[in-house]
């Protein structure tokens, strides 16, 4: 069936390249001039830009509650991202409708970019996207994508429709980002890059066997010609040799444990509200100050998303097994004991501050 609906797109092979990186890496450069490569090439190329696609409050948060509660939009922000991957989608299955499928009120994708990027498939005398050529079609999806799980749902979209899947990882130091993204027209925060560089994992085949197909460039310095090459061939290689739609035991595996890592970072997430709930009442009934407490709840929430981030990193990198395999209310009970003494100790000191 997948094979059936990847014909119907009416390509020759088609390939999903996914540019990964720091902001300011040099991402949006190397697309364009792979794209002005592809072309001399005969190939159909387009960039799709999730900055563009994606509307800004997105990737914000926001304080609501009566004690300040900071809270990461990261459902929504998902959601968007996953809209992007259902306009690719629906462009596989329907490649004569441009328009930008029904997501829900909250997750509207940028319309008139989505259909920029359509329009960049099409030959420059038609608007009719039937009178485009065969020509290999590759797509340029353009973003940080700092987790593997990001990357991942590139992948198995790549795997539905028997697509070719590759992905280039610029890095660049964190020096030359922040000095890049300062000289922008509408540079993003400072902060913004440094968190993200904490959190960025590179690509890593030896863990990851469907990311096999990936290679690095060092884009401190200007992308040489070499590199360019590099990239042509690699996008070349995922042409002829498109994803197979059977998963294999290993890819199984993977996203059993993406999938347990998810529960346990949920559970742990969920007992660590209530334990900043019962510190909130706690400071409350020792009559803290307002400000002090208002200090106390971005703090310990601060402390509670480093906790998480941390715990799914680690949980990932140390436990290769499904959640039918392990406790998994055990470890998420090991792991929210130091965080609940964490609290208590960030809890004590502000009453005692008070006092």
């Amino acid at each position: 069936m997948a094979a059936e609906l990847a014909a119907g797109v009416g390509w020759a092979p088609a390939c999903l390249c996914v540019l990964c990186g720091l902001p300011a890496a040099g991402k949006s450069t190397l697309s364009r001039t792979v794209c002005s490569t592809a072309a001399m090439r005969g190939w159909r190329s387009t960039v799709v830009p999730y900055d563009d696609l994606i509307p800004e409050h997105a990737f914000q948060a926001r304080v609501s509650g009566e004690d300040g509660k900071l809270q990461e939009m990261h459902t929504e922000w998902r959601l968007h991202r996953q809209a992007v991957l259902q306009c690719i989608e629906q462009f596989l299955k329907k490649p004569e409708m441009l328009a930008v499928p029904p997501t829900g009120s909250s997750c509207q994708i940028n319309s008139a970019a989505w259909e920029r990027c359509i329009q960049a498939l099409l030959k420059p005398e038609t608007s009719d996207y039937s009178q485009a050529d065969r020509a290999p079609l590759v797509f340029l999806l353009d973003d940080n994508f700092y987790y593997p799980s990001m990357r991942y749902e590139v992948f198995q979209l790549a795997r539905k429709y028997s697509l070719g899947f590759c992905q280039v990882y610029l890095q660049c130091d964190l020096e030359s980002c922040i000095s890049r993204n300062q000289s922008r027209s509408e540079p993003i925060p400072s902060e913004v890059i440094l968190e993200m560089a904490k959190r960025m994992e590179t690509p890593n085949p030896q863990k990851n066997s469907w990311e096999t197909n990936s290679i690095l460039l060092n884009t401190t310095e200007n992308i040489p010609t070499c590199d360019i090459q590099r990239v042509m061939e690699l996008i070349s290689a995922a042409l002829n040799n498109p994803l197979s739609p059977v998963e294999d035991n290993m890819e199984q595996k993977e996203a059993d444990r993406q999938k347990c890592a998810n529960s346990v970072v949920h559970q742990a997430d969920q007992t660590c509200r209530r334990l900043i709930s019962e510190a909130i009442k706690t400071a409350r009934e020792s009559q803290v100050r307002p400000d002090r407490m208002r200090s106390l709840a971005t703090q310990l929430n601060e402390s509670k998303a480093r906790f998480l981030h941390n715990l799914r990193k680690q949980f990932l990198q140390e436990v290769p097994f499904s959640e039918e395999d392990i406790d998994v209310e055990r470890v998420v009970k090991r792991a929210v004991d130091v965080f609940d003494n964490d609290k208590n100790e960030l809890l004590l000191r502000i009453i005692n501050d008070h006092s």
